[in-house]
Formats: structure tokens, sequence, C-alpha cells
């Protein structure tokens, strides 16, 4: 989604509002040419989400044109809106409402930014990573998602797996924090995933999986290296299984 305002369609609701909700909350505002109210709210939705500087996203979405996201909100009468954040709705309204409403609706989304929210941002914008300010972040909030992950990623690097680890441990297993870890595991181990040695390396692995058990879980760590998306990862997948049961 670039900027905060986006036109969605059947085709790219997956990648515009869900996928894009785990990042930002995103107002997904259902409208439709011929009708009168939605003129008159989407303006309103628009300038208010617009004001919260990126903080929330807007997802117009003609029900007309767009069947199959109108079907999956279930909607009945438009306009209606929803805050969609991680995936799920959150919130929603439907008919026309006053500004001061659709203020208080989207205000309820766009939180301020705390202290280490806002150097996690400062240290993505560093040249060398921000380190030093992500390790303050983590002093003012110990479990602070953002600065975890890039924090990780940065020891992963240099090949201190130990404390990725042991960080990446603070949170909640998603599958970002199941691929860092396994990142962090192979790093510590001096393994290299390479796309032109990684058949030879898990054919070698698989051998061991079923009386190995660091076999077994670094053939599985180098699938989650790959990621699901990886044309091999669900036949090596269905080669592990295979070869334990």
């Amino acid at each position: 989604m670039v900027g905060t305002m986006v036109d969605v369609t059947d085709a790219t609701f997956e990648t515009e509002v869900l996928d894009r909700s785990t990042e930002v909350p995103v107002v997904v505002d259902l409208w439709a040419t011929w009708c009168g109210p939605c003129r008159t709210l989407g303006p309103i939705i628009e300038r208010v989400v617009a004001s919260t500087g990126g903080r929330v996203a807007l997802a117009k979405v003609d029900v007309d044109a767009n069947p199959s996201i109108a079907a999956s909100f279930q909607v009945q009468s438009i306009p209606a809106v929803y805050a969609v954040v991680d995936r799920k709705v959150v919130d929603g309204f439907i008919g026309a409402q006053p500004e001061q409403v659709v203020s208080e609706f989207v205000g309820r989304l766009a939180a301020e930014p705390s202290e280490a929210d806002r150097l996690v941002a400062e240290a993505a914008e560093s040249a060398d990573g921000g380190e030093a300010l992500l390790r303050a972040a983590l002093e003012l909030d110990r479990d602070h998602e953002g600065a975890v992950t890039a924090l990780a990623r940065i020891l992963v690097a240099r090949g201190d797996a130990d404390e990725a680890l042991a960080l990446l441990g603070r949170l909640p297993e998603t599958p970002e924090i199941r691929r860092l870890q396994a990142e962090a595991r192979l790093a510590g181990q001096h393994v290299e995933v390479t796309d032109d040695g990684v058949d030879e390396l898990l054919a070698g692995l698989l051998e061991r999986v079923r009386t190995d058990d660091a076999a077994r879980q670094e053939y599985v760590d180098v699938l989650e290296r790959l990621g699901p998306d990886d044309p091999r990862t669900a036949g090596y997948r269905k080669a592990l299984t295979a070869r334990l049961f």
C-alpha cells in the first residue's frame, strides 16, 4: 500500500488490507458510486486518516466492482466502515457519520507512538542499523516487538546467536519469529544456506533426521530459512514426514 490510501480490489485485498494490517491499522471504506451517503462520508474519512500521518491506512472498496470483499464483511448496507488490525476486524460502523465520530473512530486506532516506537523508527533510518537506539528502546519496553526483531537481525548478521535467541524468546511465536530463530541457530552453527547448495545440504541431513536430533533441528531450520514460498519447501517437508513416520 503506497501512502495512506489505496483503492482495493478482490485481487489485491489479501495484500493491501490483510497483510498491511499486520504493520498498521487499516480502515476499510465500503462504498458505491450510486450511494449518496458514501459520497458524503468518503472525503471525511480520507481527511481524518490523512491527518494521522501514516499511523492509519485507508482502503477504499467499490462493492459493486468487488463482490467478494463485500461478501467477506457480510455487508448489508453502505457506507460500511471497518477497522482491521492484525488481519482481524476490531471496530466498525454503518452509515454516514459526522466528522467528530469518524475522528474518534480513527483516533482509537492511531495511538501516538511511544518513546520506544520513536527510537525504533530512528534506528531504521540509521546507516549502521541503530543498535544503540534499539537497546535503548528495549530499556524502555523490554518486549517491544520492533526493537526485538530489529536487534535480533543485527545479532544474527554478526553471529551472536545466543543473544539473538534469548531476545526472540521474549516474544510469542509467529512465522517471522520462527524464521529469525532458525536463522540464529544456523548462524550459531556456521551453516550457510546458499541457493546452489541447499539441495545437497538437505539431502545429507535427511539421512540422519530419524536418529539425530541436531540434524532434525537443522533440517527444519533450513526449511524455515527457505520460507513457504520457496518451491522446494513443501517437497522437503513431505520428505521429512515420510522419513520420521
